[in-house]
């Protein structure tokens, strides 16, 4: 019983999980972010803040 407890306590290898949950999360969000910049509406109006900007 002494050995489950032991085990149970350790959290050896939380600090990796901790990066890949992040690096998911962040996989996700850039999937998204391409995607919204893909869209049609989103990129005449990023087209457009450049043009005036520039222009």
């Amino acid at each position: 019983m002494r050995r489950f407890e032991r085990l149970w306590r350790e959290d050896d290898g939380m600090a990796t999980t901790e990066y890949a949950l992040v690096t998911v999360a962040a996989a996700a969000f850039a999937g998204l972010l391409i995607a919204i910049i893909r869209s049609g509406e989103v990129r005449e109006l990023l087209l457009g803040v450049i043009r005036s900007a520039f222009g």
